[in-house]
């Protein structure tokens, strides 16, 4: 290999940096990415570039260069009953949806049989590959076995559940999502082990370029542990305003476009936006994490240069939308790499223990005075609450149907978005479009284009017009909106994901030009 003058090879770069264990790692320095460079040297295009000189080594990279773990994702498990979500056989949830270095988060587990078990918790991301870092393990946890709640008022299912372990975050652990794996000792049956995952973010308030919003009050509202019990699982139907949801339960497998029991656990995490994790931290991106219920006031968020609402970001608190407002208005960039965002407004309340933010319910559309607004309340209401018109925050907005499939069609192919992909008006990038979308861009939104659009399929007959859409700011940033929950997809299949699919259509998976976008509104937005 010949080395440039004035460059020195990655191991010199991140000994230098400080990084332990780099012999064994194939982490990316800062900023490197396939179409160029986040930073001020340019490199030419390429997936590896082992040989740049970075003046900053950034955490993440430092983070990704330790040695990932190469036993992280459950094997062993099972439902009951068998067409159920849940795993009674040992299952858990945390008492908190983040978590700050220091702070004491308590992990609630019940075990069949009273036996004791293994947790492990990892920190996901890239790490050379291997897609998660093991950082703790606590061996012969006394388990026990808890009642099943009863259903309350608006058939809530709240576990009031002791903790099993009390964890006292250390100072060392950086900002992710983090899941622990949850293995009982041998069964008595012969069959042997069970596992399942707790999940959790740990957050910071450090200045940072990219904040990734977990979209967890989504992975709630779904979830439908112990058996249907969802905000769309009450008798009156599956769209009203009519069930409660509390985080105090675990996570149950997720009910639809996946069948991998193998998330048990996780929520959405591993299911939507896990490979927007993975492919950020594999190019050194500076990122940090939050949950949903970190964006109640926009402090957060104003320490960073872009906004990430990734994956399928549905369940808004109204105090959400108006944080992301100011930051925009205060320029920070907001990438939607989502589709269904910013749909119902879930109001949160506290605990019957008094612990805020833990019950939430669909409280009601946004939209405005919006036609959409308008016929989810005909349909499904009335509701007790009413947002703004989601179109001028995202740049284009929900519709109905909002769920199908369809393929990404270039319309503005001369668009800065373009650059280095090679697409021309009318190409595709089959399957990008899907499970749901937005559409039905404002036309009054000043500075506002199209720069994709197309036709999705519900069910493969009922047809859906969808746009993509790019906005300018007030302050040199814009609003991206991708329109599809599957755009993650077309940035990597990392270990523990499997690609989804939804009326007769589905990703393709990694994809250079999904890869190449990804980056030039990165760049953008960091400028």
């Amino acid at each position: 290999m010949t080395r440039k003058k004035g460059y020195s090879t990655r191991r010199d770069l991140l000994r230098k940096a400080g990084v332990a264990g780099v012999g064994a790692t194939t982490g990316l320095v800062s900023g490197i990415v396939e179409s160029g460079q986040v930073g001020a040297t340019q490199v030419p295009l390429g997936e590896t570039h082992a040989d740049t000189d970075v003046e900053n080594v950034n955490l993440i990279t430092r983070e990704n260069a330790l040695p990932g773990a190469t036993d992280w994702q459950l094997t062993r498990v099972r439902t009951e009953p068998a067409d159920g979500v849940r795993c009674p056989a040992i299952e858990g949830f945390c008492t908190r949806q983040s978590v700050s270095v220091g702070e004491t988060l308590g992990i609630c587990v019940s075990v069949a049989a009273a036996k004791s078990f293994k947790l492990e918790i990892f920190r996901t991301g890239y790490y050379g590959g291997r897609g998660a870092r093991l950082l703790k393990t606590i061996d012969a946890v006394q388990g026990q076995q808890f009642e099943t709640p009863a259903k309350a008022e608006k058939q809530l299912r709240e576990c009031n559940w002791s903790p099993a372990v009390e964890l006292k975050i250390p100072g060392d652990w950086i900002s992710g999502v983090y899941v622990g794996r949850l293995t009982t000792d041998s069964d008595e049956t012969g069959f042997g082990y069970w596992q399942s995952y707790v999940v959790f973010i740990v957050k910071d308030d450090r200045p940072a370029d990219v904040l990734v919003q977990c979209s967890d009050n989504t992975w709630q509202a779904y979830n439908e542990w112990p058996l249907r019990d969802s905000v769309y699982t009450h008798p009156k139907g599956n769209q009203g305003p009519w069930a409660d949801v509390s985080f105090d339960r675990p996570y149950g497998k997720y009910p639809q476009i996946f069948d991998n029991p193998q998330t048990i656990g996780s929520g959405e995490w591993l299911c939507f936006e896990y490979p927007m994790a993975y492919w950020l931290e594999k190019h050194g991106y500076d990122v940090t994490y939050c949950s949903n219920s970190d964006m109640l006031t926009p402090e957060r968020g104003l320490k960073c240069k872009a906004f990430l609402s990734v994956g399928h970001d549905e369940y808004w608190d109204l105090r959400q939308y108006h944080s992301v407002t100011t930051m925009r208005d205060q320029g920070v960039s907001l990438l939607f790499f989502s589709g269904n965002s910013v749909c119902w407004v879930s109001p949160f309340r506290a605990s019957a223990g008094g612990q805020q933010n833990r019950i939430l319910f669909r409280g009601g559309p946004y939209g405005g005075d919006y036609k959409w607004a308008e016929l989810r309340e005909q349909q499904h209401g009335p509701f007790p609450h009413r947002g703004p018109d989601e179109g001028y925050l995202m740049g284009a907005r929900n519709v109905d149907p909002v769920n199908g499939g369809g393929d990404w069609v270039c319309t503005l192919p001369d668009h800065w978005l373009y650059e280095g992909t090679g697409l021309k008006v009318g190409d595709t990038i089959p399957g990008l479009i899907g499970w749901e979308y937005h559409g039905d861009p404002p036309d009054d939104l000043k500075g506002l284009q199209v720069v994709a659009a197309g036709t999705a399929l519900q069910g493969g007959r009922n047809p859906q017009q969808w746009a993509s859409t790019i906005y300018p700011g007030p302050a040199g940033n814009f609003v991206f909106n991708a329109s599809t929950i599957w755009w993650c997809q077309g940035l990597a299949s990392p270990p523990g994901h499997m690609l989804p699919w939804s009326h007769w259509s589905r990703p393709h998976g990694p994809d250079s030009r999904v890869q190449a976008m990804t980056h030039n509104l990165l760049r953008r937005a960091l400028a």
